[in-house]
């Protein structure tokens, strides 16, 4: 059983864990509960109703949040020639072919982010299937991480793109912001989130498709949110503002 210190008890106390909450309302007690003396990452939990065990069922992606993520993201790029110095143009913060591949299999390298890799390399890149895709680095072209437009990708990753992947029971874990983001901007991500659950359901999926949602901050409790409720209005943006 997980061991919790004495602020996170303190936070869930405050806490009606029974209660379903709108968005907003899930929005402000999660920033009124975190407690942390750094700049916690809210994230939200989507249980799904889908069977990731079945192919057709396995809903994955990448989006890119309206207000950010607020994270800074580290970006490796496999390419080489002119993409390579495209890709370091644009920032990446390292560039590599086969002495890439190299490093991340003999020295264990693994200090990005994120993975972005050209066409032409992604038969040299496959050899760290075991190494990058357990770590959810692995390049893939559902999530737009194997490209040609490497200056683009990394702009949007950058700027607030996110992947998504159900687990192996059918949930997903997108990082919506921070505590420190207004409520509005926090809505902003969290709609966009939904938008694209949605958007991607599996024609395969039977029965209620979002069957939990859940905000929280890095260091504090769950606070539910009413499936029912999920559609923002913008009423309650305003409110929010």
């Amino acid at each position: 059983m997980a061991q919790h210190g004495k602020r996170y008890l303190d936070a869930a106390k405050r806490l009606d864990h029974e209660q379903l909450y709108s968005p907003g309302e899930a929005v402000e007690l999660v920033k009124s509960l975190a407690a942390a003396r750094f700049d916690e990452t809210v994230e939200l939990a989507v249980r799904l109703g889908v069977d990731p065990r079945r192919a057709e069922q396995i809903v994955r992606g990448s989006l890119s949040l309206p207000a950010g993520t607020g994270k800074s993201v580290r970006v490796a790029v496999f390419a080489a020639g002119e993409q390579a110095a495209e890709a370091r143009a644009a920032g990446a913060d390292v560039v590599g072919a086969d002495d890439l591949v190299v490093r991340i299999e003999r020295e264990g390298f693994l200090e990005f982010d994120v993975a972005i890799a050209t066409p032409d390399l992604m038969a040299q890149v496959g050899r760290l299937g075991r190494i990058l895709g357990p770590r959810g680095l692995m390049p893939n072209p559902r999530t737009g991480t194997v490209t040609t437009d490497v200056a683009r990708t990394i702009s949007e990753y950058r700027s607030g793109r996110v992947e998504y992947r159900t687990d192996r029971v059918g949930n997903i874990h997108v990082p919506v912001g921070k505590v420190s983001f207004s409520a509005n901007a926090l809505l902003d991500n969290f709609r966009a989130v939904l938008d694209e659950l949605q958007r991607v359901k599996p024609a395969a999926a039977k029965g209620r498709y979002i069957r939990s949602v859940t905000l929280s901050s890095t260091m504090g409790p769950g606070v539910r949110v009413d499936p029912n409720r999920i559609r923002i209005t913008d009423e309650e943006l305003a409110l929010t503002a």
